[in-house]
């Protein structure tokens, strides 16, 4: 059972940074190019009672590169960037507080 999540692992990531750059698309004239974030994960076990193994991952669609001519440019998903920015501003907040409770 590993050697099957070892060859998993090991396909994956041969692909490397195909995973994250989709393939370059042709939109009335305009070549756009689209990035994700790309995660994944493999496990595996085992004991005298059995075995087992599993996989799982995500892709968040970050935004797209823009080809206009000559002049690339990168436009963000803004959901994701609000969703992904969520965490921060939260930290910030709690350490903003932390701050200036100190300084009274």
């Amino acid at each position: 059972m590993t050697n099957v999540t070892e060859k998993l692992a090991e396909s994956v990531t041969q692909r490397g940074v195909k995973l994250s750059f989709g393939e370059k698309v042709d939109l009335d004239g305009v070549e756009v190019l689209p990035v994700a974030l790309v995660s994944y994960g493999f496990g595996g076990g085992g004991d005298d009672t059995g075995s087992g193994s599993g996989a799982g991952g995500g892709s968040i669609p970050v935004g797209v590169y823009v080809n206009d001519d000559g002049d690339v440019t990168f436009r963000p998903n803004l959901i994701a960037l609000l969703a992904v920015s969520i965490p921060v501003i939260c930290a910030t907040g709690w350490a903003l507080s932390k701050i200036i409770k100190a300084l009274r």
